[in-house]
């Protein structure tokens, strides 16, 4: 029997069918674009997605048919804050807010003056900030009020796509706790975070772990997608999740090196740090899809700045690619210098990751000269996020959280080229799984958990997860790494004033 895996990301969604030993047997992928309406605002047209998930679900689902394996279940791995209206009749209300979007801003000092940094993290593992769910959520509440009183449930994008295929109205802990309203111990929505952020739990659906049996495809969807009806829908969660689990980092020691829209680091560990230091660090505790584990994200802009690389400067290339069906990035990536770059950048594009949450700054590309090329600058980028994640990977000394190695996933992960510069950047190996799309698989592997196919995620992840290539750091290019890395350190420190005042 094959299990159906489906990822929703911020730039992009796809849907794949595994056998029950990982072997991939049918991919499809579609890509589109936030929305702008005013500056600082950026959110998904839900809708749109919405068909766009669908025509991929459809591809994905007859791409295997000739396998004569058919579907027994399906999961969807999602992004983590953003969060979409709907109403009983199954009907989307309106568009997704994306975490960097700037609405909900205006809470967060008087949210600050009501309750200490110490007692939410107790209650919910995080520190308070502007990506989360709480301040979309309390901005549609005053300014769009009619919206607010007819929505019945804003989901995750998990619970979302879950639902509209028949599930009944649910989220997962790891995407609750994207939310701010959480309580991390009880496992359920916190009356104390509610009270204070003035939110209706009535608009938030029931909390589960993930895994578990939520409902059947409805005999009218599987119609229309291809899909078997009354299969059961497993529950989900957060893209960083699944994807560590669908490259097997599900105990302590190790980290996933997510190379999406996002770079993020995702540790994984069984005790809850002390709450002081993980504050200092600005760093998140959240449940893991594996249960008694818990992760944290340490992570800033990536695939998405190398997005606004193609299309800033190989639009037309791109365009061209497109109607051919090929894909640009290998060959953008074979101009990358062999050595370290010369061109620095600060990854300052959009508010940035922990540890400070940066938002009032820019992106910056110093060193640049006329004999720059496109692949130098391309090369900095890269090398940029390495350096903003190197910052992290320092810091967690005194958290008790260790990372021995990061098995890279994603689409980032394709080029080798990025991967070991990660490797000298970090001072860490890499290790790539043979199937680097870890989202769909890890949400296809939850998917056999939840439907019985597994007894266990360990069962599972034996089964499923295969690795492929090692990347240790050179030592020789560590040495050059090192010193543009103490360059880089000091590029914000004397831009930040400057950076302000052009905010």
């Amino acid at each position: 029997m094959s299990l159906l895996g489906i990822d929703v990301g911020t730039s992009g969604c796809k849907s794949a069918v595994f056998s029950e030993t990982g072997q991939l047997l049918s991919l499809a992928y579609e890509e589109y674009d936030y929305l702008r309406p005013q500056p600082g605002w950026a959110e998904l047209d839900a809708r749109l997605v919405w068909a766009q998930i669908k025509r991929t679900i459809h591809k994905a689902a007859t791409g295997s048919a000739p396998f004569h394996d058919p579907i027994r279940a399906l999961c969807v791995s999602s992004l983590g804050e953003a969060v979409v209206p709907v109403n009983a009749e199954r009907e989307i209300l309106g568009p997704s807010l994306l975490n960097f979007d700037i609405r909900g801003d205006e809470y967060l000092a008087d949210l600050k003056d009501n309750i200490s940094a110490q007692r939410l993290y107790q209650i919910n593992g995080n520190c308070i900030g502007s990506p989360y769910s709480l301040t979309k959520l309390k901005w549609l509440k005053q300014y769009q009020p009619d919206l607010y009183r007819c929505t019945t449930s804003f989901l995750h994008w998990s619970g979302l796509v879950s639902f509209l295929l028949g599930a009944d109205p649910h989220v997962d802990f790891s995407l609750a706790n994207r939310t701010l309203l959480f309580d991390l111990d009880q496992g359920d929505w916190s009356q104390e975070l509610l009270a204070w952020a003035g939110l209706d739990q009535d608009k938030l659906p029931a909390t589960i772990p993930s895994g578990q049996v939520t409902g059947a495809v409805s005999a009218a969807v599987a119609a229309e997608l291809g899909l078997p009806a009354g299969i059961p829908i497993i529950s989900g969660g957060h893209d960083q999740c699944c994807s560590a689990v669908g490259c097997g980092v599900i105990a302590p020691g190790r980290a996933m090196y997510g190379m999406g829209s996002f770079l993020c680091m995702t540790p994984v560990y069984s005790e809850r740090p002390a709450a002081s230091a993980m504050i200092e660090r600005g760093l998140n505790t959240e449940h893991h899809v594996v249960a008694g584990q818990y992760v944290s994200f340490i992570y800033n802009q990536g695939g998405i700045l190398v997005k606004w690389f193609r299309d800033t400067f190989a639009r037309a290339e791109h365009e061209q690619a497109l109607q051919t069906g090929q894909d640009i990035y290998p060959a953008l990536f074979a101009e990358l210098p062999e050595a370290p770059g010369r061109v620095l950048v600060l990854p300052h594009f959009a508010i940035t990751g922990p540890p400070r949450f940066i938002q009032d700054s820019s992106g910056v590309i110093a060193g640049l000269k006329l004999a720059t090329s496109r692949g130098d600058i391309l090369k900095g980028i890269i090398e940029s996020t390495s350096f903003y994640l190197r910052e992290n990977l320092e810091n967690l000394a005194g958290t008790g959280i260790a990372i021995d190695s990061f098995c890279a996933v994603g689409g980032g992960s394709k080029s080798a080229a990025w991967v070991q510069t990660c490797a000298d950047i970090l001072g860490r190996p890499f290790i790539r799984p043979k199937v680097n799309e870890a989202g769909v698989l890890g949400a296809a592997l939850l998917a056999g958990v939840g439907s019985g196919l597994f007894p266990s995620i360990n069962h599972g992840v034996e089964a499923m997860v295969h690795m492929d290539q090692r990347f240790d750091p050179d030592p020789r290019t560590q040495q050059i790494y090192e010193q543009r890395y103490q360059k880089y350190r000091q590029l914000y420190p004397l831009l930040a004033d400057y950076l302000q005042d052009l905010a």
